[in-house]
């Protein structure tokens, strides 16, 4: 692996653990400044009315990454002229997708205006309505910023445009506090939202046009009927990975709560919140070295590719059982303390959960080879199809053995996957089955010898 990789990778890392900090941030220190401000019953009205734009944001899954990926992989190519015309087509489809964006949402405003939804509500009916389309706006105006961090990607520049994103969360959170601190309504905090986005995206498309200057000045995109294809049909392709997730998820907890009851539905959801904060941790790593896999992709460099996916996959692993040694023996413990010893759980359960986090560090961190490939169907479907097992499965042994039970199902999910997506991953990236292994211990050579260097540095 070259030294300009590793480098890259290191600072895509660090930009992601950055970004992670700010969203975390702004998820636990935001709330009291709300309720504080608005009281607890009118920011539960607001959360309410965010859900409208929330849902139409997902008219655009899929297509923003589409058109990213095609993108990034015709660039590093050298296939300049159709990475034009990819960009073009992509601002295009984006476009489209956000003109019917607002055709549905003056639909469903019309409908819940219609049924006196709004006067229903403890926020004022006007505040409520233009609230919700400004902040409409705000979702949509987010549709392009996919395609813009591609350009960062193409620069190999990606750990620039994840700081840029980090620090536009960060004037979204200061802006918020701000209005709250004064003491004014959703509307003001709606138009403050809007204003950073606005402002950050044009500043955003911006620098990363200048990082790529010669090929904008270059090559100019014409319209080019196969690759709008092309992205339609990816982009639906990652718009099911929002499907599969949301069967997995709420399926299993829906089944604990027909299965076992509401109480049983707070322990198994405690449960693996926690269990599951070691994956935060494997989603960090996929984002580093996404980019660069992405572009050596690009550049038909494979056995970089390899190299790159071999190590990353044993670091992911290495930490999956650093993380599993601490739960199993603190978090335990820890659960306790958290749940303020109101949730009775056994070693049994949380076992189980441990038994899923070692297998989602395999495929999970395999996972990224799609994303990178731009296959998004492949890995779509799998999910599909492993979520809709898991929730079978879970509700047979929940009628047998109760969480326990629900936990199995869970963990199937976890197996199913490793075995499915690993060897379509290896698949995909030509790697040779007989000398894997041989590899992976080279690797781990190297990765030791790095690591040396870099402490007595």
């Amino acid at each position: 692996m070259s030294t300009s990789v590793k480098k890259n990778i290191l600072k895509n890392g660090a930009a992601s653990v950055f970004q992670q900090v700010v969203k975390v941030a702004e998820q636990l220190l935001l709330v009291p400044f709300f309720i504080s401000a608005w009281g607890a019953a009118y920011y539960g009205e607001w959360l309410t009315l965010t859900i409208i734009p929330s849902i139409i944001a997902f008219s655009d899954l899929g297509f923003g990454s589409a058109a990213a990926n095609t993108f990034v992989l015709n660039y590093a190519a050298g296939d300049y002229q159709k990475a034009a015309n990819t960009n073009k087509m992509g601002i295009f489809i984006i476009t489209r997708m956000i003109a019917f964006a607002v055709v549905i949402s003056a639909l469903v405003m019309l409908i819940l205006s219609y049924f006196h939804v709004f006067d229903k509500s403890l926020i004022n009916r006007h505040d409520a309505i233009a609230a919700v389309v400004i902040l409409l706006c705000s979702r949509l105006l987010n549709f392009y910023s996919e395609l813009f961090q591609s350009y960062y990607r193409a620069a190999r520049r990606a750990s620039l445009g994840i700081t840029m994103l980090s620090f536009n969360d960060t004037f979204s959170f200061l802006a918020g506090i701000t209005v709250l601190l004064l003491g004014k309504g959703i509307v003001v905090y709606a138009c403050a939202q809007l204003i950073v986005l606005l402002v950050f995206n044009i500043i955003y498309s911006r620098i990363g046009k200048r990082l790529l200057a010669d090929f904008f000045k270059n090559h100019k995109g014409a319209k080019d009927t196969a690759i709008k294809k092309e992205i339609t049909r990816k982009g639906f392709g990652y718009m099911m990975s929002p499907i599969w997730q949301a069967i997995y998820f709420q399926g299993t907890t829906f089944v604990v709560r027909i299965v076992l009851g509401a109480e049983a539905v707070a322990v198994y959801n405690t449960v693996r919140t926690l269990t599951r904060s070691v994956n935060q941790l494997f989603t960090i790593i996929n984002n580093s070295i996404y980019p660069e896999l992405q572009f050596e992709i690009g550049l038909g460099n494979m056995q970089k590719v390899q190299k790159i996916y071999r190590i990353f996959l044993m670091v992911t692993l290495l930490i999956a059982l650093v993380g599993v040694l601490l739960l199993v023996t603190v978090g335990f413990w820890f659960y306790g303390i958290w749940t303020h010893h109101k949730l009775n759980i056994s070693h049994s359960l949380w076992n189980i959960f441990m038994i899923g986090i070692l297998f989602n560090a395999l495929w999970w961190t395999s996972a990224v080879i799609f994303r990178s490939m731009n296959q998004p169907h492949k890995f779509a479907k799998l999910g599909l199809i492993c979520a809709f097992i898991s929730v079978i499965v879970s509700y047979i042994a929940a009628k047998f053995l109760g969480l326990l039970g629900a936990a199995l199902g869970a963990c199937a999910f976890d197996i199913m996957m490793a075995f499915m997506i690993m060897p379509i991953a290896k698949k995909l990236l030509h790697m040779p089955k007989r000398n894997f292994f041989q590899f992976i211990r080279e690797d781990f050579i190297e990765l030791i010898t790095f690591l040396k260097l870099k402490l007595k540095v």
